[in-house]
């Protein structure tokens, strides 16, 4: 399911989590509500594109994937992940995830 919320700067951030409550991805910020709520539509319809992950590596050697717009711009990134296995997992988490029905 889809979280909205407000950080500590007062910009509006989605997450998407499991069932089991983890967060499988988090947005970048937005000023607007709106503008946050038209983010996770987005990652809604990217993350049906495979090509729309891009894998990367962080300084700590842990795997993590940002989801690309069509614009080229970061929608959400993972969490770090020790494996590449793992990583996969958080992806098709992603895919099966984000959806309208989660999107409250």
């Amino acid at each position: 399911m889809f979280e909205i919320y407000k950080d500590k700067s007062g910009k509006f951030r989605f997450r998407l989590k499991a069932k089991n409550g983890e967060i499988i991805c988090a947005s970048q910020p937005y000023t607007t509500k709106s503008a946050c709520t038209k983010g996770a539509k987005s990652l809604i319809l990217n993350s049906k594109n495979k090509k729309s992950f891009k894998i990367l590596k962080n300084k700590a050697g842990n795997f993590f994937f940002n989801v690309i717009a069509k614009n080229n711009k970061v929608i959400a990134t993972s969490q770090g992940y020790k494996s590449e296995r793992s990583l996969n997992k958080g992806v098709e988490s992603v895919q099966k995830n984000a959806t309208k029905k989660n999107l409250s």
